[in-house]
């Protein structure tokens, strides 16, 4: 599997704050393990988001990705949970 940011993603990341940025930290490395770990939260997006899904780095931080061909996973944003509006 190869993840992929997006520039989108790079800019948003580089907004959050020092801790915030642990915590997005910890969770990619679990995603990057085990895609369905519990801890995550991973859930599929509905609406406008219906090709997206989405999982959690702490209470009110959220990653945005989609599934891309040949096993490649893009990384959309990341945020609280404005992102989705």
């Amino acid at each position: 599997m190869k993840i992929i940011p997006t520039a989108k993603f790079e800019r948003n990341y580089k907004k959050l704050s020092g801790s915030l940025k642990d915590k997005a930290e910890i969770a990619l490395e679990i995603f990057k393990i085990d895609l369905s770990d519990s801890r995550l939260r991973v859930h599929k997006l509905h609406g406008r988001f219906v090709e997206y899904w989405a999982f959690t780095v702490s209470y009110d931080c959220r990653i945005i990705f989609r599934y891309g061909e040949n096993n490649e996973i893009f990384l959309i944003t990341i945020g609280d949970r404005k992102i989705y509006d």
